[in-house]
C-alpha cells in the first residue's frame, strides 16, 4: 500500500508508492534532494527519519553505518516506505535551480554516430519533448540486462524531443558495452528524467559579470557542450573558456565544432589538450592534463570567475586542487558527479563538500 512522505523543512507532503524510494518520489513530485550515485553507496542523499519506519533496501554498511540506523538516518536512494513518514533533509535553495519533475519516456533511436574509437553518439527521438536545464542528465534503462544508467544531455535544451547521449565504452562495462554492440538504429529503451543540479548560475554571473571556465575531459564534454551551445543560443555575452582535454588526438571528439563556434563568438574560447599524444603526430597545441593547461592559460589566478567541471572522478578532484591553489573558492566551483556503482566507492575529495 502507498504512504505518506512529509519532507522537512518545506513542509510539504506526497504520496509514495510501494517499493518507490524517498528520492524517486521526491524527484518526480518536482521536489529536489541532494544525491549523487543512487546506489546507497555515496551518501550524499543521508536524511534524518523523525517519524515513521523505513526500509534501508542496499545501503551500503559504509556510507550508512549501524550507529546512524540507530540514530534515525537513511539514504534516500535506498530507503522505502514502511508507513507514513516525516524526514528532514539538508536542501539549498539556489536561485537559478529549476523546479521539473522527473519524468518517463520512451526514446527511439534515429541515428548512432562515432565520435571516437571509444565514444558513441546516440541520437533518440522522445515520444514527447522533454524539459531540461543545460548540464542535466537521464536514466536510460536497458532492459535487456535490467540495468539503468545514467548519461549527461549533450544536446541544448532548444531540441525538444531529440536529445543526444555521447556513450564511452567501459571496459567489462555491461551497460556500455551493450549499446555500443547491441542498439540499432529504430531500437527502444525507456528513460527518465531530468536528474542532476548542474547547471550554469546565470544571475551570479550577470551581476556580477564573471567570466565562465569549464573544464572537461572524457565523455564528460557532454554536459559543457549541452551549456556552452544554450548559453551561445541566448546571446550570452560574458567571456566562456572551455578547456577540453583527451589522452589522444583520435579521442578529441567535437573539437572540429568548438573551434568554428570559437571562430563566429569572439567572447568564446577553446583550449584542447592531450595528455599522452606522441611527439611526432603532429599536434601543435596543447599537451598535458586538464588542470595544467588552466593553470598555465590564467597564471595560477582563477579569481573573478566561476568554474563547471565535468568528467572522470580523478580528473575533478586534480581541477579542485588547482582552481583552490588558484584562490577560487567552493562557492564558485560547480560539478556534476552522477556515480556509476564502481566510481561512487572512491572517496569524494576532502577539499571540496558541495557538489
Amino acid at each position: 500500500m502507498s504512504h505518506e512522505l512529509t519532507i522537512e523543512p518545506l513542509g510539504q507532503t506526497l504520496t509514495v508508492q510501494p517499493d518507490q524510494t524517498i528520492l524517486d518520489a521526491c524527484l518526480r513530485a518536482g521536489i529536489w534532494l541532494p544525491h549523487a550515485c543512487c546506489h546507497g553507496l555515496c551518501a550524499t542523499c543521508k536524511v534524518v527519519v523523525r517519524d515513521g519506519e523505513v526500509d534501508h533496501g542496499e545501503a551500503s554498511p559504509f556510507a550508512l553505518m549501524d550507529f546512524e540506523r540507530e540514530e534515525g538516518k537513511a539514504l534516500a536512494c535506498c530507503a522505502t516506505l514502511q508507513s507514513d513518514v516525516v524526514i528532514e533533509a539538508e536542501i539549498d535553495e539556489e536561485p537559478d535551480a529549476r523546479v521539473i519533475p522527473v519524468e518517463d519516456f520512451q526514446a527511439r533511436v534515429t541515428r548512432i554516430e562515432r565520435l571516437t574509437p571509444t565514444i558513441q553518439a546516440f541520437h533518440f527521438a522522445l515520444d514527447r519533448p522533454m524539459d531540461f536545464q543545460a548540464g542535466q542528465y537521464v536514466n536510460l534503462e536497458i532492459p535487456a540486462l535490467g540495468l539503468r544508467r545514467a548519461f549527461s544531455l549533450a544536446n541544448p535544451p532548444r531540441t525538444g524531443a531529440a536529445i543526444e547521449l555521447h556513450v564511452r565504452q567501459v571496459l567489462g562495462g555491461q551497460g556500455t558495452t551493450w549499446l555500443h554492440e547491441q542498439l540499432q538504429v529504430g531500437d527502444v529503451l525507456p528513460l527518465s528524467g531530468p536528474y542532476g543540479r548542474f547547471f550554469v548560475r546565470q544571475s551570479v554571473h550577470r551581476a556580477e559579470g564573471l567570466p565562465l571556465l569549464f573544464m572537461a575531459g572524457g565523455s564528460g564534454l557532454s554536459s559543457p557542450r549541452s551549456m556552452i551551445l544554450d548559453l551561445l543560443d541566448q546571446g550570452w555575452d560574458l567571456p566562456i573558456t572551455l578547456v577540453y582535454g583527451q589522452r589522444h588526438r583520435a579521442e578529441l571528439y567535437g573539437h572540429e565544432e568548438f573551434l568554428a563556434l570559437a571562430r563566429e563568438h569572439p567572447h568564446f574560447e577553446y583550449l584542447p589538450c592531450l595528455s599522452h599524444e606522441p611527439e611526432d603526430s603532429g599536434w601543435t597545441g596543447a599537451r598535458g592534463f586538464v588542470h595544467d593547461v588552466a593553470r598555465a592559460r590564467f597564471d595560477n589566478d582563477f579569481r573573478g570567475r566561476k568554474a563547471y567541471l565535468c568528467g572522470p572522478p580523478a580528473m575533478i578532484d586534480a581541477c579542485i586542487n588547482t582552481l583552490m591553489q588558484g584562490r577560487l573558492f567552493e562557492r564558485d566551483i560547480h560539478t556534476e558527479k552522477f556515480l556509476s556503482a564502481a566510481d561512487a566507492e572512491r572517496v569524494r575529495s576532502p577539499l571540496f563538500k558541495a557538489l
